[in-house]
């Protein structure tokens, strides 16, 4: 039995080895690498470990750190330029070929184009073109969308949170307050870093990341030139504007170039779904929305059936997180049931999710129709995709071709995959997939499929947005290994 302990000492010594590695690829060289899509930046041992185990979900087998430490090793020496590395789909590679020849020709060979292309000039370079990002609102999105843009600083990411704009509240320690909210999350919990404020210069600062909080009644009465913030990016969180003439206000403030905002656009404003049609945004658009945290789930599941299956028509329920703009206790709201306990009850209310398919999936206008029921529980959600095929299906057939879309296709960012007959809601806490897929739920019969789709409302929206920031500030990487499909079933 000592042999287990024995194997697991020696496991956590090899993931210690690589914890400076990965930080030293991620901070030098801005090479952000991950285990099956699970990141290992900022990861402790037992958390490296963790990745590892997960694989055995994919592969049937576990991942060694003894077969990606030395991968991790040889990629330190090669002078990476910027990337986003997947070292734990290299390493199965690699076993597939079983060591059919050095580590280091192998990884030139699968990440060629990145090599020795790291250089102090690209280092400047890099500083020099970081885009500005301001947030409008410091709500649930806003300050996971903090997060996010805090803990990729590091790796010089080109996007830089510069300032967060609020009203003033009532209380006197409202900076206090606010960097509190930052630090504490009932729901994700602690901020994983440090936060101080800076009460004469009215900042946060967290993780070396200089805040300033602007107060301000409204988005067209600031100069963000003043606070030395320039070209911006206005991230919009509040839902207030949702419309061309109120999001164009933020237009009007010196330093703003382009707006986003975080909820469905009204009018001929575009809402991306990043994976689906963000290949749409053009240089010239100045106002853009990143539709609401259902459609980001939905859509890209919905393409992948859509492109294998056909989709006739369909129905599509939402299971989901009771959310702020409801009743913590009955009181009066001028919505539908929206008024009863939000805490008590489940509420039948409407969704246009499945209508803003259409908005960044055509194919799919007028086939389906949908609706919600907000549950008492903070975060996490589900849709039930009730769908009519053109193509028979069964449960093998579709769950494999989804599980290879989760691993290897231009969407494995939106798609998450799981098999397991014991998850539940708060497992998927914190998960930056637009959507994960539960295999296990699965159900189809001829022509008919139902796909339940779990989602981190808050954490795999806030990801999504950022990926839409990125391309609009002109922000990419290389993304390796190349995509290599597997062969699916799909009778």
């Amino acid at each position: 039995m000592g042999e287990y302990l024995s194997d697991w000492t020696e496991r956590e010594s090899i993931a210690e080895a690589m914890i400076p590695v990965i930080g030293r690829l991620y901070r030098k060289n801005n090479v952000v690498t991950s285990i099956y899509g699970r990141a290992l930046i900022n990861q402790s041992v037992v958390g490296i470990l963790k990745a590892h185990r997960y694989v055995r979900q994919i592969e049937d087998s576990e991942l060694s750190v003894r077969d990606t430490f030395p991968m991790l090793q040889c990629m330190d020496q090669l002078e990476l330029g910027s990337a986003h590395i997947d070292v734990g789909k290299l390493a199965a590679r690699y076993h597939r070929q079983e060591g059919s020849e050095p580590i280091e020709a192998f990884l030139r060979r699968e990440i060629g184009e990145v090599v020795g292309q790291h250089s102090a000039q690209s280092e400047e370079n890099a500083l020099k073109n970081t885009k500005d990002v301001v947030l409008y609102g410091f709500g649930r999105i806003g300050r996971l969308l903090a997060r996010i843009l805090i803990e990729k600083a590091g790796g010089g990411n080109n996007l830089r949170l510069r300032a967060i704009v609020v009203r003033k509240g009532g209380a006197e320690n409202d900076l206090v307050k606010r960097a509190s909210l930052l630090r504490r999350d009932s729901v994700h919990g602690s901020f994983n870093g440090t936060i101080s404020i800076d009460e004469a210069g009215s900042a946060i600062i967290a993780n070396g990341n200089y805040i300033k909080v602007i107060y301000s009644d409204g988005p067209d009465t600031l100069n963000y030139n003043d606070y030395g913030i320039n070209n911006a990016m206005v991230i919009d969180n509040t839902g207030i504007w949702r419309d061309e003439d109120g999001l164009g206000r933020h237009l009007k403030s010196k330093g703003v170039s382009r707006v986003l905002l975080t909820a469905p656009g009204k009018g001929n404003i575009k809402n991306i779904v990043y994976g689906i049609n963000n290949g749409s945004i053009t240089d010239d658009d100045r106002i853009l929305s990143a539709a609401s945290c259902t459609t980001n789930a939905i859509t890209p599941v919905l393409k992948a059936i859509q492109d294998e299956y056909g989709i006739v028509d369909g129905h599509v329920e939402t299971v989901h997180s009771f959310t702020n703009d409801q009743n913590l206790i009955d009181n009066y709201h001028k919505g539908s049931r929206r008024g009863r306990s939000a805490a008590l009850n489940m509420v039948i209310t409407e969704t246009g999710a499945a209508k803003a398919v259409a908005k960044a999936l055509p194919d799919l206008k007028g086939k389906l129709t949908g609706n919600a029921i907000r549950v008492p529980t903070p975060n996490v959600s589900m849709a039930i995709l009730n769908l009519n095929l053109e193509s028979e299906v069964s449960v093998a057939g579709v769950n494999d071709y989804l599980r290879d879309m989760a691993l290897h296709s231009e969407l494995q960012k939106q798609i998450d995959f799981v098999s397991s007959p014991e998850v539940v809601s708060t497992d998927f806490v914190g998960s930056r997939h637009a959507g994960i897929v539960d295999a296990q739920a699965t159900i189809a019969a001829g022509h008919r499929l139902i796909l339940y789709v779990w989602y981190d409302n808050e954490a795999g929206y806030s990801a999504q947005v950022i990926r839409v920031v990125n391309q609009m500030a002109g922000v990419s990487y290389p993304v390796f290994p190349k995509r290599e499909r597997l062969e699916h079933a799909t009778e």
